[in-house]
Order: structure tokens, then sequence, then C-alpha cells
């Protein structure tokens, strides 16, 4: 069976439906990943009612949902799953970034809550449950896929992914703000040797250097991070809404001059890791 990554949102902190952004898309963070017979989606922003309308298309009765966090534009697509709302549909949420209370079902909720939403969570017909992994823990999925996760540097705090399956893998890090000159041996010990890493490439250096404290990083330390931990392909991921084509174009092509497996992500792009 294969192991695929499916890209429908690649944008940060809030959607861009503009003719300018069409080229790498406007949705924000959503990955489809296909691992033998699991479906595993990571994060649940807007891009994600696209994905749930043909996850239903395709006649798929269950899969899993990392959360890399809970700000906003990572969990905004929730409401809007289709099959969500599905009877027999089974649908497990796992979160690692809170700890204490609230636990992750509140949260998911409260977005679903009046005055902000009409239909509440409760009304979802699918059969949903929901799993805190503390970061640094490790766990399996049915069929020979093990996953592994990391705390990240973000407000509010954020997990990052690696997910093995037939000797391949992926990892999955974003939002997380890097330090300069001190690499995050969090982030390193969870990428070392991966197939393709996903990495927050928000800013700039210039850019990052006005924005610290937001919890981003860059495409440089991108490059860094890859170099250090010998990533076999690295993807440019979590693009800033100022990003248009033309500048999301420029930075892919100064990335892959430093680093030449190396690509930024486009929403409705597949990659097989076979």
């Amino acid at each position: 069976m294969g192991f695929t990554v499916t890209f429908w949102g690649v944008r940060g902190t809030i959607p861009c439906p503009m003719a300018s952004h069409l080229g790498f898309g406007g949705n924000t963070s959503c990955v489809e990943v296909r691992a033998g017979k699991q479906c595993i989606i990571i994060d649940a922003g807007t891009g994600l009612r696209a994905l749930g309308r043909k996850l239903l298309a395709e006649g798929v009765t269950s899969a899993t949902l990392l959360l890399s966090h809970t700000h906003l534009d990572h969990i905004s697509g929730f409401p809007f799953f289709a099959p969500a709302y599905t009877k027999g549909f089974g649908l497990r949420v796992i979160s690692g970034h809170l700890t204490g209370s609230p636990d992750i079902e509140s949260v998911m909720a409260r977005q679903m809550e009046r005055p902000l939403f009409p239909v509440p969570l409760r009304t979802m017909g699918g059969d949903l449950s929901f799993l805190e992994v503390p970061p640094g823990h490790s766990f399996k999925l049915e069929g020979g896929v093990r996953i592994h996760t990391a705390a990240l540097n973000h407000p509010d705090g954020a997990t990052g992914y690696r997910i093995e399956y037939q000797g391949r893998s992926l990892a999955y890090v974003t939002d997380t703000e890097h330090v300069p000159d001190h690499p995050d041996r969090n982030i390193l010990n969870l990428v070392d040797g991966v197939d393709l890493l996903l990495y927050d490439s928000t800013y700039t250096d210039e850019e990052w250097a006005q924005r610290i404290g937001w919890g981003h990083s860059t495409w440089m330390e991108a490059v860094r991070i890859a170099r250090a931990a010998h990533v076999k392909t690295l993807g440019l991921f979590h693009h800033d809404p100022d990003h248009d084509d033309a500048t999301m174009e420029r930075i892919e092509a100064a990335a892959k001059a430093e680093f030449p497996n190396c690509f930024a992500a486009r929403e409705g792009t597949t990659i097989s890791l076979d």
C-alpha cells in the first residue's frame, strides 16, 4: 500500500483567496497523509472542507486528525468537515500541546458555540473521539504506522509529528520559532534522516527579525535544519498570506539554490514517499 502526502492548505494566519495567490493556494494548514489503509489528516485549517468532501466521495469511513495546535488558522475548517456529521464515520482527534484544562474536546467545541457558530459540536453525527498525547511520546496506528511527537516553540504550545510507514518517513513541523545559532534539539531529533520535512517557513530571515515572539520561523532556518538533520527532501510550508505567487516563486528558487531537494508546498499537489 502507498505512502502519499496531499496538500489541501499551505498558508498560515488567515486564508487569502486572491488571484495573486492561486498558484500556491490560499487555504490554511491541512495535509492529507495516506499510509496504507490509514487516512491521516494533519491540522484542520480551511483546507479541511474540500478534503472532507473528497473523503465522502471516495467512501472513506475513518480518519485520524493530528493537530499541531489550536490557533484558529489550524482548526477553523473543523466545523465544516462533512465526514464528522456523517453517521458511521470514525474520526479520532489527537493533540499534544494542551496541558490540564481545557482539554482538546472542549477547545474544539468552544469554537462551535454561540455566538461564534450556530451548530454545536454535539450535533456531529460521526463517531468522534478525542485524545491527548504529551509531546515526546510515540504511538502506533493500525496497519504498521508509527507516530513520534515533539514539543515546538510557539505561543500556547504546539506539537511536531513524524509519521513512519514501511521504512519511509514524513515530519510535519509547524508552528515553531527558532533561536538564531541554536538549532532546536527537539526538532533535530524528530526530523533526523526523514524522507520529507514540512517546515514552518513563514518568513525570510529579514522579515523574522521584525516579528520575534510571533512563533514562526524562516525558509533559511528550514534549510539549516534540513542540512543538520540530513533531511532528504525539504518542503517549505505555512506560507505568509502577504507572500503572493511571485514572492513564493522567488523564495522557492532561493531555497533550492541552498538546498536542491527543496520545494514550496502548493495546494492540490500530491507527493509519493514510496
